[in-house]
């Protein structure tokens, strides 16, 4: 079994999109949305996938 779980981040000047995929073959890609490239929405955004994934 992989946990593995990668997260992807298409960075701009004012906006990042984000999206995750589980780590084995043909898993789960889910896009997470945009968000602003702001250092308080990327914190925001960090924390609720590590409550999400458990790490």
């Amino acid at each position: 079994m992989n946990d593995s779980i990668f997260v992807g981040l298409d960075v701009r000047k004012t906006t990042i999109s984000v999206a995750v995929a589980e780590g084995m073959r043909g898993g789960e890609v889910r896009n997470l949305g945009i968000i602003p490239n702001r250092a308080d929405q990327i914190d925001k955004r960090r924390r609720s996938l590590a409550r999400v994934t458990g790490r």
